[in-house]
């Protein structure tokens, strides 16, 4: 017979048949290969159309289809139907990416060329950084997507320009680094994966752990002449005793407002503490009810998730001896980093309890409690999910304890 390849590739009852020719053709087999496809479904209307081509009158005497259903699918012998229908092997490609919809590709084909050029990159990896045989192995370990081979090889060179130059002497920014190395001063930024394996590298080259604490890989860098930046951020004192000589020390003293100590202030000039108890809370809010009532006691606030600058202050405290409270919002955030703060630092969690959130009331804010912190004791979660709601620090609950006195100033005349 003749066919109309028009016909036969706009057939619906046809077209899982196409489908699972055009899945072996992209799978890499050669079309004149392919001596029967096995179909998993097929309507019965197209099992009647090929049996209608392929049965000749002596298959049907002999009751013995050329198209066996089974249980595992139709088996449709190829070069019977290809030549039943006039067609030849070099028709089957273009029939069936009619028929599909999509050209066919052959992926085997590609899965090969994609692994040549993977074994390309890791290999100039290999050369580019043969100091940091680990750095490599992760790398490597990690995988590359196909559209992430031009930046792996970015931050091959980025970190082989970075790495050749240590230690540094003077010291250069990192910001500085990155701009020299990769032409853009946020790219090895400590939140970034460039940042991250630029950490991982000099841990390797200085034969340390790589540290997870954000002020302890600071430190790494610092050591290797590599400053982050240590300016912009900030952790706010109020009240805080120091006993100390330096610029710090005299700052504290002097102030009659919260002190807002950079990085660079908690490390050039630590300040000196004098024995106290030093709270630390989550939101500046708190430093603002201190002042507005004469709270006496010492804060520091870290305004959120800790940064370095935190965590330089808090285990500068932990090396002086001070004794360390900590209060922060009733939330899944906020009793994630107390249960961290309290882990890592030996603070005393302050207004954290269940009987915090009961004081709180049945509706103590409009925000909905949102996720479980995976973490921390589970009776302050069953409280909070009682109410379903969170309980945040400006909560009078909450400053009652923290601040030890009301939150609120006295009203003229009472």
């Amino acid at each position: 017979m003749s066919a109309d390849l028009g016909l036969i590739a706009d057939d619906p009852d046809l077209a899982p048949l196409w489908t699972a020719i055009h899945d072996r053709l992209c799978s890499g087999q050669a079309p004149e290969t392919i001596a029967a496809v096995r179909v998993p479904t097929l309507p019965p209307a197209g099992i009647a159309t090929l049996r209608s081509w392929l049965d000749t009158t002596a298959r049907r005497r002999s009751v013995r289809s050329a198209v066996a259903v089974s249980a595992t699918g139709v088996r449709v012998p190829l070069r019977e139907l290809l030549t039943v229908l006039g067609l030849t092997t070099e028709d089957l490609s273009p029939l069936v990416e009619r028929a599909v919809g999509r050209p066919v590709e052959d992926r085997a084909a590609d899965r090969r060329t994609a692994a040549t050029l993977r074994q390309e990159l890791w290999d100039y990896t290999s050369r580019a950084l043969p100091h940091l045989p680990a750095l490599v192995a992760r790398m490597r370990a990690a995988g590359v997507a196909d559209d992430d081979a031009a930046s792996i090889r970015r931050l091959v060179d980025a970190m082989a320009a970075a790495t050749s130059q240590l230690p540094h002497s003077p010291a250069v920014s990192l910001a500085k680094l990155s701009h020299d190395c990769a032409g853009d001063p946020h790219y090895f930024d400590l939140d970034t994966t460039a940042g991250t394996r630029l950490a991982a590298a000099i841990a390797e080259l200085a034969g340390r752990p790589e540290p997870s604490r954000p002020d302890l890989v600071r430190a790494l860098l610092a050591d290797y002449g590599v400053i982050a930046d240590r300016l912009s951020a900030t952790v706010l004192l109020y009240q805080v005793q120091a006993v100390g000589d330096g610029p710090v020390d005299r700052r504290l003293r002097e102030a009659a407002t919260p002190v807002a100590l950079t990085l660079l202030d908690l490390t050039r000039t630590p300040p000196t503490l004098a024995p106290q108890v030093l709270t630390v809370v989550e939101n500046p809010s708190v430093l603002e009810a201190a002042m507005a009532c004469d709270s006496p006691g010492p804060l520091a606030c870290t305004c959120g998730q800790l940064g370095s600058v935190d965590h330089t202050l808090l285990q500068l405290a932990v090396d002086q001896g001070i004794h360390l409270r900590y209060s922060g919002d009733l939330d899944g955030s906020g009793l994630r980093i107390a249960e961290y703060v309290a882990r890592t630092y030996g603070a005393e969690l302050v207004a954290m309890d269940a009987s915090t959130v009961q004081d709180a009331g049945p509706e103590p804010s409009s925000v909905p409690l949102g996720p479980a912190p995976g973490t921390g004791e589970e009776t302050v979660w069953d409280a909070l999910r009682a109410g379903g709601r969170a309980v945040f620090q400006e909560h009078d609950a909450v400053l009652r304890q923290v601040l030890g006195q009301p939150a609120s100033p006295p009203e003229a005349g009472r």
